[in-house]
């Protein structure tokens, strides 16, 4: 489980013995723009190492600020900017509006779908 960011490391947690490691960003690679507090995230070790951690294929995010759309643009193609509640900026249909709940892919930071309204 992902606890918290100390500023330099994130901090998780493994759920069967409450012991805390702490990993560098760059196990997490560009998925920890994604990182909510209490996620559960995949780390492999070896030999006490952390190799990798991992975020679920997708996670339900909160968008916290976007432009409104324009009206008659609900069902074109374009996109615009829209931040979400990690902090993390992407890009997404222009029907989206602040307060939808978005998953995203966070292999790829990509927009999959609106989840609620």
């Amino acid at each position: 489980t992902y606890l918290y960011n100390d500023g330099t490391s994130y901090v998780v947690m493994d759920e069967k013995t409450f012991e805390q490691f702490e990993l560098p960003p760059e196990k997490f690679g560009d998925a920890a723009r994604f990182l909510l507090e209490n996620m559960r995230v995949q780390v492999s070790f070896y030999e006490d190492e952390a190799l990798f951690a991992e975020l679920p294929i997708s996670v339900d995010l909160k968008v916290e600020h976007t432009e409104p759309g324009l009206q008659g643009d609900r069902s074109s193609g374009g996109t615009k900017p829209a931040t979400l509640e990690t902090g993390a900026e992407i890009q997404v249909p222009l029907f989206i509006e602040i307060g939808n709940v978005l998953k995203i892919d966070t292999r790829t930071g990509d927009y999959l779908s609106r989840v609620n309204n």
